[in-house]
């Protein structure tokens, strides 16, 4: 056994993510799964017969897998996704195909058994055969279904990348790709930019213009009828003028070789988008042999997608502390650059509505900043409309919520992470759920309740211990003592407590509304909102109650 196998599978085990489980067979599910099934050969129709896109190589790959995926759960046959790629022209030697490796625990058990192993990048464009008699160029095929494909000799004759003579008698069969030439190309921050597709796109043109033939290269990555060894085929690949075979070739002993090329070949320049790499055997049987299916000696490992599919299974509205309504879109668990993501932000209510987006839609997401999932768009929207209990933008406000009245319980617990948080008055350790757990109990009726609370009454609440409550205790005296400022940025004041210009409550109570408008930078609008926050009835009634919990600036003088 090899050495290296062992530790491999040692460190890889703990972090084998769980396959995605089978859906429950329901009557939605049913239409669901035939929606998807419709949109996906729609997407190939378009793709292979007319060399259009309408959706990403990325998302069009994790859309084929659900649906694959579904099917299986639902003992369905399984669409063969060339189905509508068919042609003409049949290849001299079938185009297999690659399955697809899932993790890296995926990748130890397919070296393990294996050796004279090698490692390509899997360069994103169309798949091609060249077949050369006499060391003339005869024949360009598509891929199509892999037995036979469309004839692209007629666009190849104005591609320079693809040589029309070779210095090579007999017949000469290769495979590769052809590509959209992007030098410098970095994968890890760039994508693929829908390189693919537009390859796809320009070779179903009926004729090439010479500025369109000249953005496509060309990537052999394998000579069916060529030398047995794999270092035989590349030199004389080389000799033949397909240097870059050669150079991104490389031999790899054990997994951490395959990881380090991957990792490199993600994050450096390449003159060519990328998907993932290929893992590909030595020796492998010559092409009379291969069949247009996964061969065992070739595999890939593809890079951690920069958009998901993912599948809507509810919308939440969150109301924040201001009164502004956001959905939130509650999706089956996807893998995004190696995070799980269960929730997504709309943005807007505003946005929503015009995206109708409900359960059983299947939305992209992609992330910002390499952290934050965002929407980008919906994908595929399901026919089957559910009822959402959608919150009236109307009934909520910056004066909305400030006790824990029906409707208000998003809003309500937005205030409390707010008034506890470092830009107000910092209580440190008391977070969003610390109030969930005092909201739980049915401790809290209004904004201000948790400054009576004793120790005895906060170690009722469940999860919070006797440190926990002790803790809290300490925490609530210490909010007694922050200054003024501090407090009216808890309750909310719709301006930088600083350019208030005085320092209790009462004197700001008093202000008329030309009262504010005097103050500098303050408009009409600005005014209104400070006149209506000083004079609001429970934010009197809060502000009586911390002037007799002893709180500087609120206390009658």
């Amino acid at each position: 056994m090899k050495a290296w196998i062992a530790a491999a599978l040692f460190v890889l085990l703990p972090t084998h993510a769980k396959a995605e489980e089978c859906p429950q067979r329901t009557a939605a599910h049913s239409r669901q799964l035939a929606e998807l099934a419709d949109q996906v050969a729609r997407w190939d129709e378009a793709y292979h017969r007319q060399g259009r896109s309408h959706v990403s190589d990325a998302l069009y790959d994790q859309a084929r897998a659900r649906l694959e995926h579904w099917q299986r759960c639902s003992e369905l046959p399984t669409a063969n996704p060339l189905s509508s790629a068919q042609g003409p022209i049949r290849h001299p030697v079938a185009q297999t195909g690659l399955r697809k490796l899932a993790d890296e625990r995926a990748v130890v058990q397919w070296m393990a058994s294996r050796d004279d192993l090698w490692i390509q990048p899997k360069v994103d464009g169309v798949a091609v055969t060249l077949l050369y008699r006499g060391g003339h160029l005869q024949q360009v095929i598509s891929r199509g279904d892999g037995n036979t494909g469309q004839d692209w000799t007629p666009q190849a004759a104005h591609i320079a990348a693809i040589p029309k003579q070779l210095h090579r008698q007999g017949t000469l069969i290769l495979q590769g790709e052809l590509y959209l030439k992007r030098p410098g190309h970095v994968q890890a921050s760039e994508g693929s930019a829908a390189a693919r597709s537009t390859v796809a796109g320009l070779l179903a043109r009926q004729a090439l213009q010479e500025k369109q033939a000249a953005s496509i290269g060309l990537f052999v990555w394998d000579w069916p009828n060529g030398p047995a060894d794999m270092q035989g085929r590349l030199d004389r690949l080389a000799q033949l003028g397909f240097q870059d075979s050669r150079t991104y070739s490389q031999p790899v002993a054990k997994p951490s070789d395959a990881g380090r090329w991957r990792e490199r070949w993600y994050r450096s320049p390449l003159p060519f988008a990328t998907d993932g790499v290929v893992l590909r055997q030595g020796q492998r049987p010559g092409g009379e042999r291969w069949r247009a299916e996964p061969p065992h000696w070739a595999t890939a490992w593809k890079y951690p997608a920069s958009e998901a599919l993912a599948l809507v299974v509810a919308v939440d509205f969150n109301v924040g502390r201001t009164g502004r309504i956001t959905p939130l879109l509650r999706l089956q668990p996807v893998k995004l650059d190696d995070r799980t993501i269960r929730v997504v932000s709309v943005g807007s209510l505003e946005r929503w509505q015009q995206l109708d987006i409900g359960p059983g839609d299947q939305v992209a997401i992609r992330l910002a900043g390499q952290t934050i999932p965002q929407l980008q768009s919906v994908v595929l929207r399901t026919a089957t409309r559910a009822h959402l209990a959608i919150p009236h933008r109307d009934h909520y406000h910056a004066l909305s919520c400030l006790r824990a009245s029906p409707g208000c319980a998003s809003q309500f617990h937005a205030r409390l992470t707010w008034l506890s948080g470092k830009q107000a008055l910092n209580l440190q350790g008391i977070g969003a759920g610390t109030w969930e757990k005092l909201l739980e109990a049915q401790q809290l009726d209004g904004l201000l309740d948790w400054l009576h609370l004793d120790e005895e009454q906060l170690l009722a609440v469940p999860g919070i211990g006797l440190h926990g409550a002790t803790t809290l205790s300490q925490r609530f005296a210490e909010a007694r003592q922050r200054p003024f400022p501090d407090w009216l940025q808890a309750l909310g004041v719709p301006i930088n407590p600083a350019n208030l210009a005085a320092d209790n409550w009462m004197a700001m109570q008093q202000r008329s509304l030309a009262d504010w408008q005097a103050l500098p930078g303050i408009g009409p609008t600005r005014a209104a909102q400070l006149q209506a926050f000083f004079q609001h009835e429970e934010m009197l009634a809060l502000a009586d109650q911390l002037g007799k919990a002893g709180v500087a600036g609120f206390q009658a003088r």
